[in-house]
């Protein structure tokens, strides 16, 4: 759901292997696993090649063991089992579980819905990826009374998770991988880490800097050119995430149906091509990036500019590039673009 390019000086490209750069300390190590339906990348400065690959296994166990709590590809995670039991009853759940779904509530606030981990059964209707149909208006309209998030129980004195109604899901890939990012950083940090960075598909986690004291650059893809950079900018302690209507989609009849659907009307969103985000975490950053592509350049980026520590990188249906104030002079936009400037 996250797609961007990311391209910094270390970046590799096999999977499932482990680089070893070692010069003098402090040393740099890159791993690749696949978790979470996608490669994890992970880059780990530490001070010695034992504390680095400490690091880096504690991190992916770390991702592994929330992908076991909260994905529902895996029936027996709890997030399956609360949406097998919509409509009859509570289920205990781990801190995890609580506080994701605490933060993606918080979000939809913010968003004015736009975030919204209850649209599940909306996005199986549509079906983007595999049967590419367009669902009836009646059929959408039937949807509408189980994408409520106030049906969303949530008891954290209890510690029980409820959906209020029969046929509801509630699914966490769109902030998942963000708040995964974040308890990764952590865990390689208490394991000896000096800096790094942890990589699901477009969710993106920094700490620290490189070896020779650079910040980490990364590249965000261009909405509408395979392969290409629209933009760069240098990550020190932030998490950056972006959500784009050019992964999962398809053409019927030269309109393009994507799958970031606005839950207001439960149709493809269509005021933004992309929207990136940065923010100190993951979480922040994970989530908001759907909930203000949702929303649009206007207000998505006047919500922006009132959240502390969070800029964006928005680009319109039309392909014009807004960054908030606080992006100025951060970011590079590339000459190969093809695209204006809008600076708010």
């Amino acid at each position: 759901m996250r797609i961007a390019l990311f391209i910094w000086a270390l970046v590799f490209t096999t999977a499932c292997t482990n680089i070893l750069y070692v010069d003098t300390h402090p040393v740099l190590l890159k791993r690749t696993q696949l978790h979470m339906g996608t490669l994890v990348s992970m880059t780990t400065v530490a001070p010695t090649e034992e504390a680095a690959m400490s690091a880096s296994t504690a991190g992916f166990s770390e991702i592994h063991r929330l992908e076991e709590l909260l994905s529902t590809w895996i029936p027996t995670s709890e997030l399956s089992r609360v949406n097998a039991a919509a409509g009859l009853e509570a289920v205990q759940v781990s801190g995890e579980t609580l506080e994701l779904v605490r933060r993606s509530i918080e979000i939809a606030d913010l968003t004015d819905g736009g975030f919204n981990i209850a649209i599940g059964p909306a996005v199986e209707a549509w079906g983007v990826l595999d049967r590419q149909q367009i669902p009836s208006r009646e059929q959408l309209e039937r949807l509408m009374e189980l994408l409520d998030v106030r049906d969303i129980r949530l008891n954290e004195k209890e510690g029980t998770l409820a959906l209020a109604k029969r046929g509801m899901k509630i699914d966490v890939g769109g902030i998942g991988k963000g708040y995964a990012a974040d308890r990764a950083i952590e865990a390689m940090q208490a394991a000896g880490a000096t800096a790094g960075v942890v990589a699901l598909s477009g969710d993106i986690k920094t700490f620290g800097r490189l070896p020779d004291g650079a910040k980490f650059p990364v590249g965000i893809q261009h909405p509408r050119r395979e392969g290409a950079v629209i933009a760069v900018i240098e990550l020190q302690n932030e998490a950056i995430s972006t959500a784009g209507d050019y992964e999962r989609f398809f053409e019927r009849d030269g309109v393009r149906y994507h799958h970031i659907l606005d839950p207001r009307t439960l149709l493809p969103a269509r005021e933004c091509q992309s929207v990136t985000i940065i923010a100190k975490d993951g979480i922040w950053a994970d989530g908001l990036d759907t909930g203000i592509f949702v929303m649009g350049p206007g207000r998505g980026m006047e919500l922006v500019e009132h959240l502390e520590g969070v800029e964006a990188i928005i680009i319109d249906a039309e392909g014009r590039v807004h960054l908030s104030s606080g992006l100025r002079g951060r970011v590079r936009l590339s000459s190969e673009s093809g695209m204006g400037e809008s600076v708010r």
